[in-house]
């Protein structure tokens, strides 16, 4: 048995604190990016994108969102147009009807009821059309840079197949557990190497384990070589 494979036989007696500062040292140390692959100009442009990027990949995002923005920059302006305005600037993206619709009651709501200024809590960004939990949370951590955990499949995937959330049931309890034990100067950055780690690296259905550096503290691989 190799070293690696010994070592990640023994996650289970690892005490949880050691395994993220592993972890953590690790991406720290990968230089995976910590910047978006989005792209984005301001808070209303960058909510827009992440609305748009539902069960979409972002190259497609960033082919359709510079006309979309150009036409309408600004809360007010999209407020005013129609479904079928915006439909005609993002009908190559996922569910571009459902979208479309989203992002003018979220244009209209951030008018009349933030005045035109994208908040900065949780609360009254799950209050907009359109987005949810996720969204909320790259908000909060991209642009007001707030110890938040925008949770989705990748990072879910992840956290909880290296053993960092301890087999999660949900989005919502691998958000709080991974909230709890990463350094919240850190969250931000954490979801990025997470959600890169498994664009890239920790593929759903066929992960590059043999490309991976996690594999010393990895649950995951761990199993999977003891098979």
């Amino acid at each position: 048995m190799r070293t690696s494979d010994a070592q990640a036989s023994e996650v289970p007696f690892c005490h949880m604190k050691k395994l993220y500062s592993k972890v953590i040292n690790y991406f720290q140390q990968s230089g995976l990016s910590t910047k978006p692959e989005l792209d984005y100009t301001d808070a209303f442009s960058l909510i827009v994108a992440v609305v748009l990027s539902a069960q979409c990949t972002d190259k497609r995002v960033n082919l359709v969102t510079p006309s979309l923005m150009q036409a309408y920059p600004t809360p007010k302006a999209m407020s005013m147009a129609s479904t079928e305005d915006i439909l005609a600037h993002i009908h190559s993206v996922s569910y571009p009807n459902a979208k479309a619709e989203h992002l003018v009651g979220m244009a209209r709501k951030l008018v009349t009821d933030f005045g035109s200024q994208v908040p900065d809590t949780i609360e009254k960004l799950t209050s907009l059309p359109g987005v949810g939990r996720k969204t909320a949370n790259v908000v909060l951590a991209v642009w007001f840079h707030k110890p938040a955990m925008p949770v989705d499949t990748h990072v879910f995937r992840v956290a909880n197949r290296i053993g960092l959330t301890e087999d999660s049931k949900s989005p919502l309890e691998t958000e709080k557990t991974l909230l709890k034990n990463i350094p919240q100067d850190l969250c931000a950055d954490a979801h990025h190497w997470f959600l890169l780690h498994g664009r890239y690296t920790c593929l759903a259905r066929k992960p590059l384990c043999d490309k991976c550096g996690l594999t010393d503290y990895c649950k995951f691989y761990g199993k999977e070589k003891a098979k």
